[in-house]
């Protein structure tokens, strides 16, 4: 199983963003998606998650800037970023709850992290 993750860069404060994941390989079901950040000498955090069913959460940070969504039939899951500031500086991961065929198993897994940069 893979998770790739789109579209990080550099974008100026106030500007706007959209993060694309999307998982491959022997998939069954997926259940929760969601996107994690971290910059350095911080642990990781929650930014935003996509449950099978259900509402999604969010970072009280992030809260009416961030949106994220979920295409199920592109086992694809995006962060529509807006408002941007400095403080959203990170490494955004991309994770997903993942029922493989072989091994029959549910675990998470990981995208390989996209840099987002917001600076003037």
């Amino acid at each position: 199983v893979q998770l790739q993750a789109f579209g990080g860069g550099l974008v100026q404060p106030g500007g706007s963003l959209r993060l694309s994941c999307a998982a491959s390989g022997s998939i069954s079901i997926i259940n929760t998606m969601g996107w994690y950040r971290q910059v350095p000498g911080k642990q990781r955090e929650l930014v935003a998650a996509s449950p099978s069913a259900g509402s999604p959460n969010y970072a009280d940070s992030v809260k009416g800037r961030f949106t994220i969504s979920r295409d199920n039939a592109k086992r694809t899951v995006y962060l529509q970023m807006n408002l941007l500031n400095p403080e959203d500086t990170a490494v955004y991961y991309c994770n997903a709850m993942i029922l493989t065929t072989r091994p029959y198993e549910l675990r998470p897994y990981w995208g390989r992290g996209t840099q987002v940069t917001v600076s003037s």
